[in-house]
């Protein structure tokens, strides 16, 4: 089987500031890792590759500097990496992102072989759409299994996979046919550790690095800036609350702590008890 992981390198989301004067996100000296979301996809990735066989291809687009996340997808036992990177990319929304993605996976199916299945994860950190999985698939005319918590039994010989995906009320058991697109929840997987030998791989792996003109992209426009009809009007931190946190101190009475706490809620609140009786006659 060949099975593409689609990642993304983002900043780590703990130390990432908003610039007090333009509300613009500081991205300068923030460290940048794999998206999270992204590295369930990849574990998902391996452990076929593991069961049936194959290759998994690890593609990103982004700066020179998304080569370092490639690495280390190669360090966990990806087989090979592409970086797909040109200044025309610059700016990118979801709409040319996708655009970009699918035509790279494109010339990954000509020069490496057509994948029998796509992963990514269900969004990232540091847009939060999860548009970019589902546009590849569109794109690419692919069956696409979002939200996708448990993948079962894949037969590479019927063309055919078998999945769970979290549904609102509960589970839902899908099966489908070869190729298609799969994005993963998180917690569906654990990310194993690299072995000394990948690592060893990784750092002199030759990352497969293309252009817009090397994906076969020739229509420009579609791409980066000119290619994104999204506009970001302004990023900002929430105000900080001027109300500060307070403690209730009661008594614990055995099973009449709950109502202890509620009685002394509805003292300090007055106004509480008669909105949620108000909600609950709604």
């Amino acid at each position: 089987m060949h099975i593409v992981v689609c990642i993304k390198q983002v900043p780590d989301s703990a130390q990432i500031r908003v610039h007090p004067v333009t509300n613009t996100i500081m991205r300068q000296g923030v460290p940048t890792i794999i998206n999270p979301y992204d590295l369930f996809a990849l574990e998902e990735a391996l452990r076929l590759r593991d069961r049936l066989g194959g290759e998994v291809t690890v593609l990103t687009m982004g700066p020179p500097t998304a080569e370092d996340s490639l690495r280390k997808a190669l360090t966990y036992g990806a087989d090979r990496a592409v970086l797909l990177t040109d200044r025309f990319f610059a700016g990118s929304d979801t709409l040319a992102t996708s655009f970009a993605l699918a035509s790279a996976i494109g010339k990954i199916a000509e020069t490496f072989g057509a994948p029998d299945i796509i992963f990514a994860g269900k969004q990232t950190i540091d847009g939060d759409t999860a548009q970019v999985g589902p546009g590849i698939a569109k794109r690419l005319d692919l069956l696409q299994l979002t939200y996708v918590s448990k993948i079962g039994a894949v037969d590479p010989d019927s063309r055919r996979i078998e999945v769970e995906r979290r549904a609102e009320g509960g589970t839902q058991v899908l099966a489908t046919r070869l190729p298609c697109l799969v994005t993963m929840l998180e917690g569906s997987n654990e990310m194993r550790r690299g072995t000394m030998a990948d690592a060893l791989r990784a750092a002199r792996a030759e990352i497969v690095t293309w252009s817009a003109k090397d994906a076969g992209i020739e229509d420009i426009t579609k791409c980066g800036l000119r290619g994104s009809p999204t506009v970001v009007k302004r990023v900002f931190a929430p105000a900080a609350r001027s109300e500060k946190a307070t403690q209730i101190e009661i008594k614990p009475t055995g099973r009449e702590t709950a109502d202890d706490l509620i009685a002394a809620l509805f003292t300090r609140l007055p106004k509480l008890e008669a909105e949620l009786i108000a909600n609950q006659t709604a």
